[in-house]
């Protein structure tokens, strides 16, 4: 049995753990660290489906993912009793799922832990540890579909007027104005940028390892050649952190957004770092861009999250309800709608 309030952080004072910490070894190597120091059922196959993982080259980001559920559920199957892999059945799948919403877990984040917990059994299966009838039918979850939320052209205006400052100002304007994820851009390397041809060059995607070309408006541009203007040249990161020579921290690059979004009063309105792409997104629809464009640019694997942009911001949907609506309001029963 583990502790699983253990699982991210083993406590130890080892001086080499602590220089490992500090990211003298990759992701992949501190996963398999943190599993030397766990004893749960199935460990072993774990690390072989861990290490198929590294074959197949996924992101260290999924591969943790991977990580924490498969330790949470073989936990939790160890805690109910199970004595070998063999013995898990549906019902423990179905069981860990209740037990994760006793938790709190939104369900988006179940969704996503049985997902890993359904490739590991897939993966036992294909090794005759496991029968196929544990996850043959699909487990169903009823999920929010929920709209992204993009800021009020008011509002950018308002935002963009109190960021003075070139690395900023550069910074959210990439982000505005191409559509590019967060980690895209925190990403990105002087060599990646084509200033002549204003193209940014992504060339593995944070999310599906899609590479492709984002584009640079004028407004973007001019904040860009500034920046670079100004940047410590000999660093290799387009935006970078303070001390070395590592990009901009996720943390630090949110903190930075709060800090605009409060000196511009737009603190309550819910807006968040992930608005600025979801602008993007539904200023380009708005100004007539076909969803095929917009997916591509975007980088999403498929239509259907682009057709989420849609439902927020098709203004052709708007002009007819206005223009249906004025008939209805002059009580035209006899008008051509």
């Amino acid at each position: 049995m583990v502790r699983t309030s253990h699982l991210i952080q083993p406590k130890v004072n080892n001086p080499d753990v602590l220089l490992r910490r500090r990211g003298f070894f990759s992701p992949i190597d501190r996963i398999f660290w943190k599993l030397s120091g766990l004893e749960f059922l199935g460990k072993e196959q774990v690390i072989a489906s861990l290490r198929q993982g590294v074959r197949r080259n996924l992101k260290p980001k999924t591969l943790f993912g991977c990580y924490k559920a498969l330790v949470y559920f073989l936990s939790f199957c160890d805690q109910s009793g199970k004595k070998t892999l063999q013995d898990i059945v549906k019902e423990d799948l179905e069981a860990f799922i209740e037990h994760e919403q006793d938790r709190g877990l939104y369900i988006t984040s179940i969704r996503t832990q049985i997902m890993h917990v359904i490739g590991f059994l897939r993966f036992l299966a294909e090794q005759d540890l496991l029968s196929e009838r544990v996850f043959k039918r699909k487990i169903k979850f009823n999920l929010p579909d929920l709209l992204p939320r993009a800021i009020n052209p008011d509002d950018i205006r308002q935002l963009l007027s109190v960021i003075k400052k070139p690395r900023d100002r550069a910074f959210c304007l990439l982000l505005l104005r191409t559509g590019m994820r967060i980690g895209e851009l925190l990403n990105l390397t002087i060599n990646d940028l084509d200033i002549r041809d204003r193209k940014i060059h992504i060339y593995e995607g944070n999310k599906n390892a899609l590479g492709r070309v984002v584009y640079l408006s004028e407004d973007a541009l001019f904040a860009l050649i500034i920046w670079l203007s100004k940047r410590k040249p000999q660093r290799e990161f387009l935006f970078y952190g303070y001390g070395n020579n590592r990009p901009l921290a996720y943390s630090s690059a949110r903190c930075l957004i709060v800090k605009y979004l409060n000196k511009s009063g737009l603190q309550n309105k819910g807006y968040t770092l992930h608005s600025l792409r979801h602008t993007c997104a539904t200023e380009l629809l708005n100004a007539g861009m076909r969803l095929e464009c917009l997916q591509q640019l975007l980088g999403h694997q498929g239509i259907n999250m682009t057709r989420r942009y849609a439902r927020l911001s098709d203004k052709s949907r708007e002009e007819e309800y206005f223009r249906a609506m004025a008939v209805i309001e002059q009580g035209g029963k006899n008008a051509n709608i």
